[in-house]
Parts: structure tokens; C-alpha cells; sequence
């Protein structure tokens, strides 16, 4: 047990060499078959993973640790709480979900591919498991190689441009987070992440590391004004990249925040939380309004994202204005939990849309995404259509969907601290529905205006099961969130004491 973490790090990086050695697309299936065994494999060995985890505690469990390089006491040590923990179990989810889909989708370099999402699913992990902070720089950037691979090799017209974009922003982000962290070694002499929370630092200091882990972490949810790389590599991307972009690459900025920002300066997040509140409300609206003008679908729900990634990171740092405001920590635990609960519904609902607008590429003619090019689809593909309906109704925010449950908790919270706040947040349910509902009423809906829609074949057995896959999670997370809150709820509330400053700390 003691190496669980290990293996689920690991055995995809097994998995992509295997795949690659099988050669070029002559062998193509068993490429397919090596991948698809690994990520069943993976997905199977979360089961003990949440069954061995104890949710009364907020200690790290299953731990590992190994020295490393002995002369700057860097340690191989990986570790999991409640928020890790549900992020390894979506990593392992959604990277399923992208072998499925690229077994379909992907007719060339197919091993290639299937190597690149497999690294990134074992550098993720790796990410969301370390526990010591040059380990887990080195997973951070490890997986930009096999995104930046992706996009560049299997993405659409404008593919060298959107990985080069995408590259650069968030790598030159990252390397202020590493000249952070070699600053809190100098004052701990280690690298274990939890040594450096309740490290007694001068408030300037803690600005200044502040804005540099903002910069790491604001490029790879995106907030705005650093936005702008996500519409063109989502754009580009092919579908299983646009999958892992929306369900795992934008939670690693808010892991961040959870992880490194709040806890470990906790003084200056106080200070400044209203700059991230600000620039959360203005991702919500402003970007909302940019969603809803769009005329690719890939772009107006990559847009989309960034607006539900705004809510997020909403939750976050609201919890200093709750405290502010009304003294209990329970409407803070509830901000914190909702934008956990956020970050793993969007996975489900946007995650399923790229699927779904990759899904109709793939079967028009020259691969277009534009909205205007289709029409009447729900004639020709009707049970594509009633999924899709589904997946777009949890991304508005249903009642009973996933996509629900985290805004919910989230206005909920805030209005306890600021009406209007809340208000301006809350917002984004019209937005949401502007922008999804007319996009899906366009594409699915009236008369048949295209010879090319008109011999679109529905989904096969593969997009079936993916989609019934992502359906039971927008359903399970929406009606009964119950076991992901109990897991959180001990992390949660250990999060909460180390980030509130002492002041605010005594009110309980």
C-alpha cells in the first residue's frame, strides 16, 4: 500500500513506452489495446486508494518518502489528503475517458499519441501527490512536454502557433513559483511543502511571493488578463487535448492556490484576496460576454471554462471576506468545498462538450467546428443529441447536475459576506444559458441546411460508453455529493487554519 501512489505515477509512464515500442500504425491496435489496459488499470487502482483513506484526518496518507539529492535535501516523497485525493481519482477518470476517445479519433501516430496522454496522466498524478516541492516542480513542468507534443502534432490548421503559445505562457509563469520556492528553502533548509506553512516571513516578503505563485497559478487556470493562451490552444488542440486542458490542466492553477499561495503566505492572500476576487467576477461576466459572441464551438466553450475556472477561484480567496464578515468558519468551509465541488464538475460538463464537438468534426466533411455549418443535427444523430443536451444543461448549472452544486455553494457563501458580490457571480447562470442554450439550439435544432449533416452517422459503442461514463458523474456529483464532501472536509478545515492570518484564525 505503501506504493500505491508510486505505481499510479508510474505505470502509464510503463504503459507509453510499451505503446511506443509496438511500432509504427501497423500496430496501431495494440497500441490502442496496451493504453486502454493501462488506464482500466489505473482507474481500478483508485478503488483502495479511496477505500484506505481515512476522511477524519487531514494528515497526508499514503506516504512515501525517499531521499532524493542527498546535498540540497530534496526527497522523492509523494502523500495524498482529501483535496489530492479526489483529483487523482478525476485525473484517473478523465484519462480513461481520453484513451477511449482517441482509440476512436486518432488514425495517425497512434502510439505516439497514446504515449503522450498516457505521460501526462502519470505526470499529473505526480502533481497532485508530491509532497516535497522540487519533486513536485519537476511533475508541473514535466507534463507541459506531452501537452505541447499534442497540440503540435495531432492539432488543426493553426496547431505551431497555439502550442508555442501555449508553451511559453505557462513555462516563463512557472519559473517565478521555482525562484519562490528556493527562497522558502533558504529560510527552512528543505523542500517539504508542509514545513514552509506557519513560516514567520515579513509581510513584503510574503507579497512578493504572492505575486509570484499568482503568476504560475493565474496562466494555468486561466485568470484573466493571462487568459488568452487557452481559447487558441483549445482551438487547436485535438479532442483528447481540449479534454485534458479543460478537466485537469486549469485545476492544477487552483491546486496551486490551495496548496502553495493560501497556506504558506497567508498574511498577504488576506491582504490581497480582493484582487482575486475582482479578477474572478470580471472572468465570469467579461468572459461570459465574450462566450456568447463566438463563433467556433470549441472557442466558446473553452471560453466557458475560463468563466466556470472564475467561480473557482472565487471560492478560494472569498473565504477571507466570509471570516470578515461573519466570523464562522462554516460558511468559509463552504466557499473552500464548493470550489473544489466546481473544479471537479467542470470536468464532467465541459470535458464531455470538447468530446462532442471533436465527435462532429470528425464527421463533417473539412472538419468544421463552425457553428453556422451546422443545424438540424439532432435529426441525424439523436441519441448524440440527448447527450449533449445533458452535458450542456450541467454546464448552465441544472439543479441535479454536477454543474449545480459548486456554484451553488459557492453564491450561497459569498451572499453571507456580500450581496453584491454574489450577486454580479451569480450572473453567470444567465450568461451560462445565453451562451450553451443558442449555441445547442443552432447546431441541433431546425431544418437539416447542410447536404454534409445530412449523412452524419450517430455515435458508436466507444462515444456511448464514454458519455454513459460522463453522465453517471454529472448525475452522481449533482444528486448526492455526499462521499466527495466527507473526504474534503477534514483537509478542508486544516486548509482553513493555516491560511487565515492569527488575527482572523481566533474566530471560529
Amino acid at each position: 500500500m505503501h506504493s500505491l501512489l508510486s505505481i499510479l505515477i508510474w505505470l502509464p509512464v510503463v504503459g507509453a513506452v510499451l505503446a511506443l515500442m509496438t511500432g509504427g500504425d501497423k500496430n496501431a491496435n495494440i497500441a490502442r489495446v496496451i493504453s486502454c489496459l493501462v488506464a482500466i488499470a489505473n482507474l481500478l487502482l483508485c478503488i483502495p486508494l479511496y477505500l484506505g483513506f481515512d476522511s477524519s484526518s487531514y494528515a497526508m496518507q499514503f506516504r512515501e518518502d525517499h531521499l532524493w539529492v542527498p546535498a540540497y535535501q530534496i526527497h522523492y516523497a509523494l502523500g495524498v489528503d482529501g483535496i489530492s485525493l479526489a483529483m487523482i481519482i478525476l485525473t484517473n477518470f478523465t484519462g480513461l475517458l481520453v484513451i477511449l476517445a482517441g482509440c476512436n479519433a486518432i488514425k495517425i501516430k497512434v502510439s505516439q499519441n497514446m504515449a503522450a496522454f498516457l505521460i501526462m496522466q502519470g505526470m499529473m498524478i505526480g502533481v497532485f501527490a508530491a509532497t516535497d516541492a522540487i519533486l513536485f516542480y519537476v511533475f508541473w513542468e514535466g507534463m507541459l512536454i506531452p501537452m505541447y507534443l499534442s497540440i503540435g502534432m495531432w492539432g488543426s490548421t493553426n496547431r505551431s502557433y497555439a502550442s508555442i503559445k501555449f508553451f511559453l505562457y505557462t513555462f516563463l509563469g512557472s519559473i517565478l513559483m521555482l525562484i519562490a520556492l528556493l527562497y522558502l528553502y533558504n529560510q527552512t533548509t528543505v523542500f517539504e511543502i508542509q514545513k514552509f506553512y506557519g513560516l514567520k516571513l515579513d509581510l513584503h516578503i510574503q507579497k512578493f511571493l504572492f505575486f509570484a505563485f499568482f503568476l504560475a497559478f493565474a496562466v494555468k487556470v486561466p485568470m484573466f488578463p493571462v487568459h488568452t493562451w487557452l481559447p487558441d490552444a483549445h482551438t487547436e488542440a485535438p479532442s483528447g487535448g481540449s479534454v485534458v486542458l479543460a478537466a485537469l490542466m486549469l485545476k492544477l492553477g487552483i491546486y496551486g492556490f490551495l496548496r502553495f499561495t493560501m497556506p504558506i503566505v497567508p498574511e498577504a492572500s488576506a491582504e490581497l484576496a480582493w484582487i482575486m476576487v475582482l479578477l474572478s467576477l470580471i472572468a465570469i461576466v467579461y468572459i461570459g460576454l465574450i462566450a456568447i459572441v463566438q463563433t467556433d464551438m470549441k472557442k466558446l466553450i473553452a471560453y466557458s471554462s475560463i468563466a466556470h475556472m472564475g467561480f473557482a477561484t472565487l471560492g478560494c480567496f472569498m473565504v477571507y471576506e466570509i471570516i470578515r464578515h461573519t466570523g464562522t468558519y462554516r460558511d468559509a468551509y463552504m466557499s473552500l468545498e464548493g470550489a473544489v465541488i466546481q473544479m471537479i464538475s467542470h470536468a464532467f460538463g465541459s470535458g464531455a462538450m470538447f468530446l462532442g464537438v471533436g465527435i462532429m468534426a470528425d464527421r463533417y466533411f473539412n472538419h468544421s467546428r463552425l457553428i453556422k455549418d451546422y443545424g438540424g443535427l439532432a435529426n441525424r444523430m439523436p441519441i448524440f443529441a440527448a447527450f449533449f443536451m445533458l452535458f450542456a444543461m450541467s454546464n448552465v448549472g441544472l439543479p441535479g447536475t454536477a454543474g449545480f452544486v459548486g456554484e451553488f455553494m459557492v453564491i450561497m457563501s459569498a451572499f453571507q459576506a456580500h450581496f453584491w458580490i454574489a450577486f454580479i457571480a451569480s450572473s453567470t447562470l444567465i450568461l451560462a444559458a445565453s451562451y450553451t442554450l443558442w449555441m445547442y439550439k443552432r447546431v441541433f435544432f431546425g431544418p437539416v441546411k447542410s447536404e454534409h449533416v445530412e449523412v452524419m452517422q450517430d455515435i458508436n459503442w466507444i462515444e456511448i460508453t464514454n458519455y454513459i461514463l460522463l453522465a453517471a458523474g454529472v448525475f452522481f456529483l449533482g444528486l448526492y455529493p455526499e462521499p466527495v464532501l466527507n473526504v474534503l472536509h477534514a483537509t478542508v478545515g486544516h486548509l482553513l487554519d493555516q491560511s487565515l492570518p492569527a488575527a482572523m484564525g481566533e474566530v471560529k
